[in-house]
């Protein structure tokens, strides 16, 4: 049987085994509501607030700055529903989780330009906007935005700044500037669960409930808190705080990009800005990307065509269309994203078999 090599890490990543022995453990424990009055409760909130600290200590906030969450999409739907979102600032390739709910809100969106370097520049917002929101790393391509300048730019504006930033914890280490107002995060892009994130809100903004019931996490998201799933991130945060998993990441993508380019020298790298660590967004000219992703599975090797909340029909990027890239070469392209679960092994594996798919791609059949 082949040996699986998974290279999917920003559609989701592996459960770390120690973030599994600490949920299992906390799964394990008496039954402890956080919002109980009695010992047991007690007991619930004392780990509630423990790891409500841990997090923020990651991050270098103020405990009472963190929410706890269901992952990325609820966060962000928190952030922006409840905000001001008469005049809302954006671009045309941000995750679904914006996209979509901006759509589906009534009123005026104005979209900054993106072209091929992967990112909007930061520029004077338009007169009357009310709500800023980005992504401080593009999921697909891997681009960064320049987080410290648009922060600048929302803060003199006097303007609220949403920060999507579920595919940037956990690639390199970061700060929170002055002018954000709040970002989202997602466990399980981390080594973290499934189903279970936080947001970071800066204090004294006032926020609308997306979610409403008891008073849990100060009345702005309802209902009881899913104790083992938030036992689980927090470890999984203390495993970064631990050891800084950039400089392997980086590592693994530049033998990643160096092995295939000098197989496929006319390959491309989708987007000229900078990237976060583990991500390599790839044009093969002359291949189907469709064709190239279903005889990679077929071989034992996970990639994206696009972002996992966007996979199903398998069509074009839409983010790579909206940085101006032609149909052909979004069609012809996939994401190859790393977590420190890899090796090098893998990666010298897994480039010799996309060299040779896309050979074997290229060459018209006879038959």
């Amino acid at each position: 049987m082949k040996k699986r090599i998974y290279l999917d890490n920003n559609a989701s990543t592996p459960l770390d085994p120690i973030v599994l022995d600490a949920m299992i453990g906390e799964l394990a424990a008496s039954p402890r509501n956080p919002s109980s009055f009695h010992s047991f409760g007690q007991e619930g909130k004392k780990v509630l607030s423990s790891s409500r600290s841990v997090i923020a200590d990651f991050l270098g906030v103020r405990s009472s700055e963190i929410l706890f969450t269901s992952g990325g999409t609820e966060g962000l739907n928190l952030l922006i529903r409840g905000l001001d979102t008469s005049h809302i600032v954006t671009t045309e390739i941000e995750h679904a989780a914006i996209h979509h709910t901006v759509e589906s809100l009534k009123g005026t969106v104005t979209y900054f330009p993106v072209d091929t370097y992967g990112a909007p520049h930061p520029t004077t917002l338009p007169e009357g906007a009310t709500l800023l929101i980005l992504s401080a790393v593009n999921g697909e391509t891997g681009i960064k935005i320049d987080l410290e300048k648009w922060a600048a730019l929302a803060k003199r504006a006097g303007v609220p700044f949403i920060v999507d930033g579920v595919a940037l914890l956990g690639k390199e280490p970061f700060t929170i500037p002055d002018g954000v107002t709040g970002m989202a995060f997602s466990a399980h892009k981390f080594h973290g669960p499934k189903g279970v994130g936080f947001v970071y809100l800066r204090a004294g903004t006032l926020l609308t409930p997306l979610i409403t019931g008891g008073g849990q996490e100060k009345a702005l998201r309802g209902g009881t808190e899913n104790l083992p799933a938030i036992v689980g991130m927090t470890c999984a945060v203390q495993l970064l705080a631990k050891e800084n998993p950039f400089p392997y990441l980086q590592s693994l993508r530049e033998l990643f990009e160096s092995e295939l380019l000098r197989e496929i020298p006319d390959l491309e790298v989708n987007g000229r800005g900078p990237r976060i660590a583990n991500t390599s967004n790839l044009y093969f000219p002359g291949v189907e990307g469709e064709s190239l992703l279903i005889a990679l599975d077929m071989e034992g090797i996970a990639a994206s065509h696009a972002s996992a909340c966007a996979s199903g029909a398998l069509e074009p990027s839409r983010i790579l269309l909206g940085m101006g890239y032609l149909k052909e070469r979004a069609a012809s392209s996939l994401r190859f994203s790393f977590s420190r679960m890899n090796t090098p092994e893998e990666i010298k594996k897994a480039t010799e078999t996309i060299a040779s798919l896309v050979k074997r791609l290229r060459t018209p059949s006879l038959c």
